[in-house]
């Protein structure tokens, strides 16, 4: 059997983006993936479909596997013939023990690649406005161990060169010993009120600091309550943090925010999530696809094809226009055959998807959905005129009511379907079972009925009741409608039902509260 190849991957210190491209490279390629806890676990959903997860993580107190046997499941996995990706994070040549790893694999003739990562002892103490250099206060770091015991750190630290022999020091895994740390740094020179920061789960949501000096950081950790993981930092260049800590002025900071839209719609919301400081967490609750009704496929196919009689094309959302399109290029039918009719979009963002693709709409209503258009095309509206409705199967009845009241001729086509979304999304399930989620984000009704029905299917006897707590940001009033007949409580609401409105919603403190 030939031989697989393992590649030994620095994950970088928890934000997923700061991996790098070679590393997602290894990821997306692996057959099996063997990882710890400081690797962000959103990497993994970049695996390709049925590649292996296998956790090695480690805990202070107890290791789910020894280095040892962690050594020889990677040579077990590529001498099977697979290629794997150990992730660790930071950097696995800085205290990530990828030295031990690498040799058994060379001893066993398996062909290996060291990926660099970025290292936590950098980049944390950058997430927290700390620069380790800088021009009037360090031109030099030392990165050092602080994990062992006591006795241990004696032996591999002389105490009496470490101490003065760099402007910053950084340590690294030390928190239960940062007493002892103070005091032999202290013991060997160094001034009690040296400035000291703590920086715990850095670069993630759950980032922390603390900041004391040598003389009082272990009270100021034992009163904080401050747990590993983190990186100490010990020198002036702490004290830049008053002006430079960037990441947690961010209005999103600390904040994990679900997101149900559907996943081909789900990246521009996470994606201002994460520019605005929060971390999102991805639940699609929704997919979204060509119906798979033969009947709604033959009223489809048959109206489109009646092209020429329209007076009206009136588009709902941004999905309605996709497939619509979708369609004319699956039936091979040209959109000039629709020159009899004016085009009127529902949002600035359906009206955007439009001229995307060479068509103007009529002027956009002031109200975001159906009730808007009507009013604003109020005197457009003529008696006899046939209006085409390229909508989703779930769409509301309110448009196609009142255009028949007012005379007109409505026909509706089922351009897309929507169904629960399969399969449901592990990590951010067990965030919100653990109360590890901050807000909810609901950008339609059917994202309300949905997460509240893939709740349901995992065991969750009374969804509504499980998510009290919870602060729940709406789109619109009819999504925030839905939500509140499902039981829900909907903390805000955005004043423009767009994703921008909803974002404003989303950093409002008052939403938190």
């Amino acid at each position: 059997m030939k031989k697989g190849i393992v590649y030994l991957v620095g994950a970088g210190p928890g934000d997923p983006k700061l991996i790098t491209l070679r590393g997602m490279e290894c990821i997306k390629a692996c057959d099996v993936v063997v990882y710890d806890r400081l690797a962000s676990p959103r990497l993994l959903r970049y695996l390709k479909p049925g590649a292996e997860r296998i956790y090695v993580g480690k805990l202070p107190d107890r290791h789910t596997m020894k280095q040892e046997e962690i050594n020889q499941l990677l040579v077990d996995l590529a001498l099977q013939g697979k290629t794997v990706t150990r992730l660790k994070g930071g950097d696995p040549t800085i205290f990530g023990r990828v030295g031990e790893e690498a040799e058994l694999l060379y001893d066993n003739g398996v062909t290996f690649e060291i990926v660099p990562g970025i290292t936590s002892a950098i980049a944390v103490p950058a997430y927290a406005g700390i620069p380790v250099t800088h021009r009037d206060h360090a031109s030099s770091i030392s990165i050092i161990t602080g994990h062992e015991s006591p006795d241990k750190l004696d032996r591999s630290i002389h105490w009496d060169k470490v101490t003065n022999a760099t402007g910053t020091l950084i340590f690294l895994m030390g928190v239960a010993k940062i007493g002892y740390i103070a005091d032999q740094l202290m013991k060997h020179g160094k001034p009690a009120q040296t400035p000291v920061a703590l920086v715990r789960w850095g670069t993630r949501v759950e980032q922390r600091t603390v900041v004391g000096t040598l003389e009082t950081i272990e009270a100021v950790v034992q009163a904080a309550n401050f747990k590993p993981p983190a990186v100490i930092v010990v020198g002036e260049v702490v004290l830049q943090r008053d002006k430079l800590a960037w990441y947690e002025r961010k209005p999103l900071f600390g904040k994990r925010v679900l997101v149900t839209r559907a996943r081909a719609q789900a990246s521009e919301l996470a994606e201002r999530i994460e520019e605005l400081g929060g971390e999102p967490c991805e639940f699609p609750v929704i997919d979204i696809a060509m119906p798979t009704d033969e009947a709604a496929v033959k009223k489809a196919e048959a109206a489109l094809l009646d092209a020429e009689s329209y007076d009206w094309l009136m588009f709902t959302s941004v999905n309605g226009v996709e497939f619509f399109m979708a369609w004319l290029q699956k039936l091979g039918l040209d959109i000039r055959r629709f020159y009899r009719a004016r085009i009127a979009a529902v949002g600035p963002k359906t009206a955007a998807a439009l001229l995307a693709r060479g068509l103007v709409s009529e002027q956009i209503p002031a109200k975001f959905q159906a009730e808007g258009l009507l009013e604003q095309l109020a005197s457009e509206l003529l008696t006899g005129q046939k209006v085409l409705l390229p909508r989703g199967d779930l769409a509301r009845e309110v448009l196609p009511r009142e255009l028949e009241a007012k005379g007109l001729f409505p026909v509706e086509i089922d351009v897309y379907e929507t169904k629960l979304a399969e399969p449901v999304d592990e990590l951010a399930l067990h965030w919100l079972k653990e109360k590890e989620v901050h807000v909810i984000t609901f950008t339609s009704s059917s994202t309300v009925t949905n997460l509240l029905e893939m709740l349901r299917r995992s065991g969750v006897e009374h969804p509504a009741h499980w998510l009290e707590g919870i602060p729940i940001i709406s789109i619109g009033p009819l999504t925030s409608q839905t939500a509140r007949d499902a039981g829900l409580k909907v903390t805000a609401e955005a004043q423009e039902a767009t994703i921008e409105g909803l974002l404003q919603a989303l950093t409002d403190e008052a939403a938190f509260q």
